[in-house]
């Protein structure tokens, strides 16, 4: 029974990182509805993975449970069957996805090999839930029985939620303007898009929604924003007063190979070549594109001091970025004046990196990244929604913008304010060398040092909100109730 338990607890672990870094980080399924069918399936599973780990640790299920006990095995691997199958018609999975649920069937398949004989000795005995007890595996499995039974009430939570359209779950203010603005967003159900949406309709404005997912937007906005799958269904005489293209495949959920790479670069140079598509082809040119760009530009730079005026470098996130903008800046063929967002770490409580950090943090998993020297430029997203909306109102801002706050802070800094916010204290450290054998190139996204500055943001006359981290960290996650809140 040993066996059984080993490969159970390796089952356990590879399930929750899944759980964990694709359902939940990555792909974000608890707030998808296209993803309500998968979650429902994720429930029952992680249900019956529950009963199943918290009973094996203690009992074993003699004569007729036996039945009862391979029922529940074969209902599981029924819901994976299934699963594998919604997965495939609702989602593109990420090759390391795969990979991974091939290795949960294989573990699978070898937990009952090994099993299958233990089986057939409780079938052979009397009735009864007989008492068991294999030591600290039994404590093991009754954590991990736990564990999954948790999980599974928090997939239960998102199924009803995702029941529920989020824009009735969280009305959004229609403001009243005699004089709305036509605005495009590419990338509007994405996490900056959302807020900017949200934002841009509070304000009366008129929003159209590029998306690939129509289901998805309209769960977010209803019949507030115009829902578009293409650029080529707006007719060329409308009017268009701005865009802002913020669309582009995440950079976190994955190794870096080269096809993903790849795939970086198409999916914003793609969208950036319909929005030039939709530029030519319009009547009445749109007064400004915002494209959504990245600190990442500057590359890692050390302690220097980062202005717009600051030299690209020749690695991968920097040659991305100048692609990106180089392709944006086509627009000003056009007459149109283009802002190059340059984006910071954005901080919100809803999404982006700064969500799962502070989940980690909650839990006693807080870390310090790599050395902890290495500078992080952030900004709260409030103040990246005001600043996308000042390059939208301000005709005499153009060309590159740090969309970052005024102070960046050091790594350490970054993830013992984040501890202070929630309560938790920081003593884990990750060094530099495991994040880059574990992570690859990816690992950038938390190594790389750059003090970026607001330079152009600032000239312009925009002020901050959230000039320090403290405080941006208190709205968004501490629980005191004397904070404020985004």
């Amino acid at each position: 029974m040993i066996n059984v338990l080993m490969l159970l607890t390796a089952q356990s672990l590879l399930g929750g990182f899944d759980n964990l870094w694709h359902h939940e980080i990555t792909e974000d399924l608890t707030h998808r509805p296209s993803a309500r069918g998968e979650l429902m399936l994720h429930t029952a599973r992680e249900f019956l993975y529950g009963v199943i780990f918290t009973s094996i640790a203690w009992v074993r299920w003699e004569g007729a449970w036996t039945i009862v006990f391979a029922a529940i095995l074969v209902t599981e691997i029924a819901i994976t069957l299934t699963d594998f199958v919604i997965e495939d018609q609702t989602r593109r999975l990420p090759a390391f996805e795969r990979v991974l649920h091939t290795l949960l069937a294989i573990n699978f398949g070898a937990v009952l090999a090994v099993w299958v004989p233990e089986l057939r000795h409780w079938a052979a005995a009397p009735t009864a839930l007989a008492p068991a007890y294999y030591g600290v595996w039994s404590w093991l499995m009754t954590c991990f029985g736990a564990g999954v039974t948790g999980w599974g009430v928090h997939d239960l939570f998102a199924v009803g939620r995702l029941g529920v359209p989020e824009w009735q779950r969280h009305p959004i203010r229609q403001g009243h303007n005699p004089s709305p603005k036509t605005i495009i967003i590419t990338g509007a159900t994405g996490f900056i898009g959302q807020a900017l949406t949200r934002a841009l309709i509070g304000r009366g404005e008129t929003v159209i929604a590029l998306t690939r997912d129509a289901q998805n937007a309209g769960y977010l906005f209803g019949s507030l924003v115009e829902i578009v799958e293409s650029l080529d269904r707006i007719e060329a005489g409308r009017r268009i007063d701005a865009i802002v293209n913020l669309a582009g495949e995440p950079l976190a959920g994955g190794l870096w190979t080269k096809a993903r790479k790849e795939r970086f670069l198409h999916s914003r140079l793609s969208v950036t070549d319909a929005v030039l598509a939709l530029i030519r082809r319009l009547e009445t040119k749109p007064e400004a594109l915002i494209n959504g760009s990245a600190v990442g530009f500057y590359g890692d730079r050390g302690d220097e001091t980062l202005t717009e005026a600051s030299e690209p470098r020749p690695v991968f996130m920097s040659q991305l970025c100048q692609e990106w903008e180089a392709r944006a800046q086509q627009a000003a063929d056009f007459g149109v004046r283009v802002c190059r967002l340059r984006i910071g770490f954005v901080l919100g409580a809803d999404g982006g990196a700064a969500k799962p950090l502070a989940l980690a943090t909650r839990f006693g998993g807080g870390a310090v990244m790599g050395s902890g020297s290495q500078i992080i430029s952030w900004i709260h997203i409030r103040d990246l929604v005001r600043l996308i909306c000042f390059c939208i109102d301000r005709p005499d801002v153009d060309g590159a913008v740090n969309a970052v706050g005024p102070a960046p802070v050091t790594q350490t800094e970054f993830a013992r304010c984040l501890g202070r916010a929630v309560h938790m204290p920081v003593f884990l450290k990750v060094p530099a060398g495991v994040l880059r054998t574990g992570l690859g190139e990816m690992s950038d996204l938390f190594l790389i040092s750059q003090r970026v500055l607001p330079a152009r943001a600032t000239a312009a006359g925009f002020e901050f909100e959230f000039r320090a981290l403290d405080r941006a960290f208190a709205d968004l996650f501490s629980d005191r109730a004397d904070a404020p809140r985004a």
